[in-house]
C-alpha cells in the first residue's frame, strides 16, 4: 500500500464513492469522458462488461467518482433534489467543463457565475447529464 493510499484511509473524509446511474452506460461514458478530462480527472477503470466506470481523486485515491447500470437490474431514476457537485481548480475551468458537457449533450441548469448566495468566491455551474442527473462544476477559489 503506497503512504498516499495509507494516509486516505487513515484520516476522515466525508466521501468514499459517488455513484452516478444510466440505462445508457456507452452514451454516459461518451458524455463523462470528456468531462472528467476537462476537469483534469484522472480514468480509474472501465468495465463494460458490467457495466460501468470510474476516475479517481488525486493525489488520494478517494473518493470516486463512478457511473454504471443501476445493480438491481431496474430502470435508473435521477430523483429529485439531488445533485453531486464536481471540483475545479479555477473559474475557467468552471467555464470550460459546462461548454464541454453542453457540447456532448448535457443540458444547462444555469450557466457559469459567482453565487454569493453560497459564499463570496463560489462560482459554479449547473447542468443534467443525458440520464437527467445534476451536476454542479464549482470552484471555491478567489481569482487568480
Amino acid at each position: 500500500m503506497s503512504m498516499s493510499t495509507a494516509k486516505a484511509l487513515e484520516e476522515p473524509c466525508v466521501i468514499s464513492h459517488v455513484f452516478i446511474g444510466t440505462d445508457h452506460f456507452e452514451r454516459a461514458l461518451g458524455f463523462y469522458t470528456p468531462l472528467m478530462e476537462a476537469l483534469g480527472i484522472q480514468a480509474r477503470f472501465c468495465e463494460r462488461g458490467r457495466p460501468w466506470a470510474g476516475w479517481q481523486s488525486s493525489p488520494d485515491p478517494r473518493p470516486l467518482f463512478l457511473i454504471g447500470t443501476p445493480f438491481d437490474g431496474r430502470p435508473h431514476d435521477p430523483g429529485n433534489g439531488q445533485m453531486v457537485a464536481l471540483l475545479a481548480p479555477d473559474r475557467p475551468t468552471v467555464d470550460r467543463a459546462h461548454a464541454v458537457a453542453l457540447a456532448h449533450g448535457g443540458t444547462s441548469e444555469g450557466g457559469p457565475g459567482l453565487r454569493p448566495e453560497y459564499h463570496e468566491h463560489y462560482y459554479g455551474a449547473y447542468l443534467r447529464d443525458l440520464d437527467g442527473n445534476k451536476l454542479c462544476i464549482v470552484c471555491h477559489r478567489a481569482p487568480g
